[in-house]
């Protein structure tokens, strides 16, 4: 009795895990690159007073894509489905820490406008406005 659900049987068509990394580890020094910039932004923001609060989070970043560089390397080299594992895991966490500061970007610049949206409004309504 088979069910449709039961896994195909091992030997069967498999790609292994260097050939699955190929893609991600051609694109290596691009990755390397990328992180390397982003901790250089981050020493530049760090320079500053109130960027040395957020300089943390380019370095981070970098860091992670610089470490993600590295273990897809070494999974296409020597086939280790771990560092496939944790490219794939450190590439994720780039990309949610990237998306969720666009997320903040994009509420801080609806708030600007609406605030000085409301500002314009008021000074035209007054008639304080500047001729």
């Amino acid at each position: 009795m088979s069910s449709q659900f039961t896994p195909p049987p091992y030997g069967g068509n498999t790609t292994d895990v260097s050939d699955l990394a190929l893609p991600l580890s051609m694109g290596k020094g691009w990755m390397k690159f990328v992180g390397i910039m982003s901790i250089i932004q981050g020493a530049f923001i760090a320079l500053s007073i109130i960027g040395i609060l957020i300089a943390w989070l380019p370095i981070w970043l970098g860091i992670l894509i610089m470490q993600a560089a590295d273990a897809i390397e070494r999974a296409q080299l020597s086939g280790d489905a771990g560092a496939l594992k944790e490219a794939l895991g450190k590439l994720k966490t780039y990309f949610v820490i990237q998306g969720v500061l666009y997320l903040v970007g994009i509420v801080i610049m609806v708030l600007y406008v609406l605030f000085f949206g409301a500002m314009m409004f008021a000074m035209f309504k007054n008639g304080t406005f500047p001729h």
